[in-house]
């Protein structure tokens, strides 16, 4: 069976965001974002290059895939319909029904996901990797719900405990 877990960054520290992976077995995290950095002091561990060199000590291999990451313009669409609701990226509960529509369309109908699936670890599970905290506010969840549908891997949202 072909199992794998999405991951984001908010609501975490690294301890135990990496706490999270080793608990989950991860052995190969995809990185789904466009840009690898995020804002703020507390979450400078998550800026690809401290990323990837703390991953590698902690023996999980990493695997950008910018081909995943939603565009510039459907980022804005998004936070536009996130300033219309009144809600910050890092409080967003799901994701604009139009931009869920523009991204399967524009980046995941033309996604070869049996690049990742083939990429699967034989031992342990990958990890979906974007910032946000709850799959549901993330492309992240579309991407698990095509792996899902035509893949048939087996999907776990891990969220900060």
């Amino acid at each position: 069976m072909r199992r794998m877990v999405t991951i984001g960054v908010y609501g975490f520290d690294f301890a135990s965001f990496l706490q999270r992976l080793r608990d989950a077995d991860v052995r190969l995290l995809f990185d789904v974002r466009q840009r690898r950095g995020v804002r703020g002091p507390e979450y400078a561990w998550a800026n690809s290059q401290r990323l990837q060199a703390a991953l590698a000590q902690a023996r999980i291999a990493y695997e950008h895939h910018p081909e995943l990451a939603p565009t510039t313009e459907l980022r804005r669409l998004q936070y536009a319909e996130d300033a219309r609701q009144g809600v910050g990226k890092r409080s967003r509960r799901e994701l604009a029904a139009e931009y869920a529509r523009r991204y399967t369309s524009e980046i995941l109908d033309r996604a070869d996901l049996a690049v990742i699936v083939s990429a699967l670890p034989s031992r342990g599970t990958a990890a979906l990797l974007c910032v946000e905290r709850d799959p549901e506010a993330c492309h992240r969840s579309l991407i698990a719900q095509r792996l899902t549908e035509r893949h048939q891997v087996t999907i776990e949202h891990l969220r900060p405990l």
